[in-house]
């Protein structure tokens, strides 16, 4: 497993709650979390591979946000 870091334009619980299902749909993210308070809103994720990587932005698009791998 690899950690990766992601900036995103989440704001609140809400948003984190609009992306929430379609990250857990990604097979090979093991588990993630968003720091709301860090001023990059970063999404702190352990993955399998650098494909599901390119399912996060991805996943972050379907739902209307955005991801930007750090």
């Amino acid at each position: 497993m690899e950690t990766v870091n992601f900036s995103t334009n989440l704001k609140c619980n809400g948003c984190i709650a609009a992306v929430k299902p379609s990250l857990e749909a990604i097979e090979g993210l093991s588990s993630w979390s968003v720091d709301l308070n860090s001023p990059d809103k970063l999404l702190t994720a352990e993955v399998a591979s650098d494909q599901v990587t390119g399912s996060i932005v991805e996943a972050f698009k379907k739902a209307g946000y955005e991801a930007n791998q750090k």
